[in-house]
């Protein structure tokens, strides 16, 4: 005869989880080097308090395509997200979500400088 037990886990656990700032950091770095489409090396990350809320601060340059690829292919623009500002503004919302869904924490916004754009010759977004 077999006997069988049914043990459930209980839906809370005691503790804490802690993230460390380092961790947040690298997780925001890959986030918003893949929303500009550059490497996350080239993203610098501050975390900054927000009225007791977690806001995140992002300098990083923006990948695009070549002005000559544009003219060679006007519609280009389009299949990159659009202007740079359009961009850049899709990319806050696109960013805090991916933060927010990886990490777990809750941010209050997501401010964006784009230091500079980053091209490449042969018009492919980096």
């Amino acid at each position: 005869m077999v006997v069988s037990e049914h043990l459930t886990a209980p839906t809370e656990f005691a503790g804490h989880n802690r993230i460390s700032t380092q961790a947040l950091t690298s997780v925001a770095k890959v986030a918003a080097a893949e929303v500009l489409a550059v490497t996350p090396s080239q993203v610098r990350v501050v975390w900054n308090d927000d009225a007791g809320s977690l806001a995140l601060s992002i300098s990083a340059p923006m990948g695009a395509p070549s002005l000559s690829e544009i003219r060679r292919s006007p519609g280009r623009i389009a299949q990159s997200g659009g202007s740079i500002l359009a961009r850049a503004t899709a990319a806050k919302a696109q960013i805090l979500e991916q933060v927010e869904h990886l990490s777990g924490s809750a941010l209050s916004r997501v401010d964006i400088r784009i230091s500079h754009l980053s091209v490449r010759a042969d018009g492919r977004v980096l």
